[in-house]
């Protein structure tokens, strides 16, 4: 059973998030995106990043090297969403966020390009898989600021790597151990920039993935999120 779930929250007048996924007997593929605010066309730049990577996934038949795959379907959807900005003056500058888990039998890779995270969860607790590009985390990289002080910086929401702004782009790519894991997440910033990682552990480790989709959604609302909020959780297996 997959939660998936997105909403507008309380104060944007248009849904920018994205999400997607595909299950069949070769692959499962899980995938959120978070259309840029302060660019043209988020909306659709989300849109076109998870049907593009879904698209791409979807007509391959060889899955021994899931990076790869993943990999060459998010740059597949990068120059989709490149080529469309470049067709169009209304969507110039259109970019987006994506993070996506692709497993193949007992092969799981995660990959995220922008600010969208990725987190597993077993019995001992939960891990944050990827790591956001932008310049909050930067200046904690460098020392600048600590992890308590990143979490209200004022300059939270600027991204330093995003989908379909450039004709290409760097992926990173996480392996996951699927024995050591019980359940995945994977969601928007709107979702973490209110609710923290111990908030998405509990509900998550206490409900069914479909309850703890939407009660996580509640929460981040209740606590005055000001973005659209999306979320995915799975278990490691069907």
């Amino acid at each position: 059973m997959v939660g998936m779930l997105s909403d507008i929250g309380l104060v944007r007048k248009l849904n920018e998030d994205y999400l997607g996924l595909i299950e069949d007997d070769k692959k499962r593929l899980y995938v959120v995106a978070d259309g840029m605010g302060g660019h043209n066309a988020g909306e659709i730049a989300s849109k076109l990043a998870v049907e593009s990577v879904i698209e791409y996934a979807s007509g391959e038949t060889q899955f021994d090297d899931p990076g790869s795959v993943l990999s060459n379907a998010i740059k597949f959807a990068n120059k989709k969403i490149y080529d469309h900005a470049l067709s169009d003056s209304n969507t110039t500058g259109m970019g987006t966020t994506i993070t996506a888990c692709l497993i193949n039998q007992n092969k799981a890779i995660i990959a995220n390009v922008g600010d969208s995270s990725c987190f597993v969860i077993n019995e001992d607790g939960i891990k944050k898989i990827t790591k956001d590009h932008s310049l909050v985390q930067q200046l904690v990289d460098s020392g600048s600021i600590t992890e308590e002080q990143a979490i209200n910086h004022p300059n939270k929401n600027i991204i330093t790597r995003a989908l379909g702004t450039n004709i290409s782009v760097e992926v990173d790519l996480f392996p996951i151990d699927l024995e050591k894991i019980d359940k995945v997440v994977l969601c928007t910033d709107g979702l973490t920039n209110s609710v923290n990682k111990n908030e998405i552990y509990d509900i998550a480790i206490k409900n069914n993935n479909v309850d703890a989709a939407c009660q996580l959604i509640e929460l981040s609302k209740l606590k005055g999120s000001t973005d659209n909020i999306s979320v995915i959780i799975f278990e490691r297996k069907c």
